[in-house]
């Protein structure tokens, strides 16, 4: 018994430290991600329906909408699917399975901007630079410094 004990004990080892030198290997700096959003960006702005502000943001109307347009003071309620440049998504008001309300001026800039572009109704998609979303700093393990960012926004209400 112990010597399987022993056995598994190995094999799992083997994995654990297997994993660790994978993800070593595949990790990303801070400065690729930023050079690989910088890229995409720029490949994304020669695309049809691709508006790029002033600020760098870049959108697509998916759909208009027809309501009222929120100031960045302003409280909103939507629907929204958040995912890297690679397609992974890290977080969703629909897997949460309801609309979220928060302070316009209390997100990323992205939004805080991209949001105000919108009426009650619509739905965007948003191309966010790492400057324009969390910058140097990322946020927890699903957004890696200066990591470009893809959002879906539904504006359902301007409270």
């Amino acid at each position: 018994m112990k010597e399987k004990q022993q056995r598994i004990i190995s094999i799992f080892t083997a994995l654990l430290i297997g994993f660790t030198m994978f993800s070593i290997a595949n990790a990303t700096t801070p400065q690729e991600n930023k050079a690989a959003g910088v890229a995409f960006l720029a490949q994304n702005a020669k695309k049809d329906k691709i508006i790029t502000t002033a600020s760098g943001l870049q959108y697509t109307v998916l759909v208009a909408g027809k309501g009222a347009s929120p100031k960045a003071d302003d409280k909103v309620t939507v629907h929204y699917k958040g995912t890297t440049i690679e397609g992974k998504e890290f977080d969703s008001s629909y897997s949460h399975g309801a609309p979220v309300t928060f302070p316009l001026n209390r997100v990323i800039k992205g939004w805080t901007e991209g949001v105000q572009l919108m009426k009650e109704g619509a739905k965007y998609r948003f191309f966010i630079p790492s400057e324009l979303g969390y910058g140097e700093s990322g946020a927890g393990r699903a957004i890696p410094p200066n990591a470009a960012l893809i959002f879906e926004v539904e504006l359902i209400k301007v409270n």
